[in-house]
């Protein structure tokens, strides 16, 4: 009687570990098929991306690769154009292959033409192009300077230039496409909502009738560009990436010198944490849009809320077009308890703590810049 009693619970057991043999065997069954689904699914798509859009295809396309591009950016112009089914495999295929040297330049591209082809090609360009159009932003430029130099190194009318980059539509349509553009630069009281966010750099286009909207939108994504290389500093920054821009404007129409912006950058923030007006002459020059070398009596009673003698707190928006070094002051300001700085003519800067100190400065050098108006 004993040994039946005991041979139940043995048999149940063993039953028992059948059936969790049978369900391992199945669940691993299922996992290699699905497994196996996966990979040849996804062979099969992988290769298919290798494969021509169209082989059929008698179409050629015009397609530029500009100079600095790599692998993720051709990837993504070749795939706008549906010349490659998918930019991304493309990238992850040119690294795969270890394939490099692609030329910059113009390309006659096919749908017919696989991805081999298309990588022979773009090593065969050449590097040297002649551009159409060339020309260079320095930093600092003011929004009404960079449409001239625009007009005067393109086929394009200043007021063509500017109808177009006010346009309202085309604004939305900006804002939607560049995460750096937001809401603020159609504030009411903003002059020109592009001003600051046109970044100052060398341009060349192959081109000769070259977009208006072409150029505009390749100088707004170099500020982003720049913008996103600062990303981290800017995310933990307590003010606006606008409010940065507009920062960074100021400190690059005040600092000659590099070592002279981060130290603005910081006066600048002192004044602000205080709740002072930030009073700077370069906004009340672009309040009254005249490049003055002194700041008159009668500039300072713009109405303009670009006047920062007049306004507590930011201006509207940029004065100019900041480049990196005056972007990268304004996120990494040098502390100090300075909250004033007067600029001689020669380009030094001197920095004091308090107004009195600052007044005997002022007086001491003003007829520097006195002189140097009557010239």
């Amino acid at each position: 009687m004993e040994n039946d009693s005991n041979k139940g619970p043995f048999k149940e057991k063993k039953n028992q570990a059948k059936v969790v043999r049978r369900i391992v065997f199945i669940t691993l069954t299922i996992l290699i098929v699905v497994i196996a689904a996966v990979g040849i699914g996804g062979y099969v798509y992988i290769s298919s991306a290798l494969d021509p859009v169209d082989e059929e295809s008698d179409e050629t396309k015009n397609i530029e690769i500009p100079i600095g591009s790599n692998a993720a950016a051709i990837g993504e112009i070749l795939e706008e154009e549906e010349v490659i089914k998918n930019g991304t495999i493309f990238q992850y295929y040119v690294r795969y292959k270890n394939e490099s040297g692609f030329q910059a330049g113009e390309y006659e591209l096919s749908p017919s033409m696989n991805i081999d082809e298309i990588i022979q090609e773009l090593k065969e360009g050449i590097v040297e192009q002649e551009y159409s159009v060339s020309f260079i932003i320095p930093e600092g430029t003011w929004y009404e300077d960079i449409i001239s130099v625009i007009s005067e190194e393109t086929t394009h009318d200043i007021s063509d230039i500017k109808a177009k980059l006010e346009d309202e539509e085309y604004l939305a349509e900006l804002i939607d496409r560049h995460n750096i553009l937001t809401e603020d630069i159609l504030d009411e009281d903003i002059r020109y909502p592009l001003e600051g966010y046109l970044f100052p750099a060398k341009y060349e286009f192959l081109e000769e009738d070259v977009k208006i909207s072409t150029i505009i939108e390749r100088m707004i994504e170099r500020t982003q560009e720049n913008m996103v290389k600062f990303s981290e500093q800017v995310e933990e920054n307590d003010y606006s990436p606008h409010e940065l821009l507009t920062l960074a404007s100021i400190v690059e129409r005040e600092a000659r010198e590099q070592e002279d912006r981060p130290r603005i950058a910081g006066v600048l923030y002192n004044r602000l944490d205080e709740g002072m007006r930030l009073e700077v002459d370069p906004t009340v020059s672009y309040a009254v849009g005249e490049h003055n070398y002194m700041t008159t009596n009668e500039d300072l009673e713009s109405e303009s809320p670009y006047n920062t003698y007049r306004f507590e707190g930011f201006p509207p928006g940029p004065i100019a077009s900041p480049g990196s070094p005056a972007v990268e002051a304004v996120l990494n300001p040098e502390e100090s308890d300075n909250l004033y700085f007067y600029a001689r003519r020669s380009g030094e800067v001197i920095y004091n703590e308090t107004y009195e100190e600052h007044r005997e400065v002022q007086e001491q050098y003003r007829s520097e810049w006195i002189e140097a108006e009557d010239e």
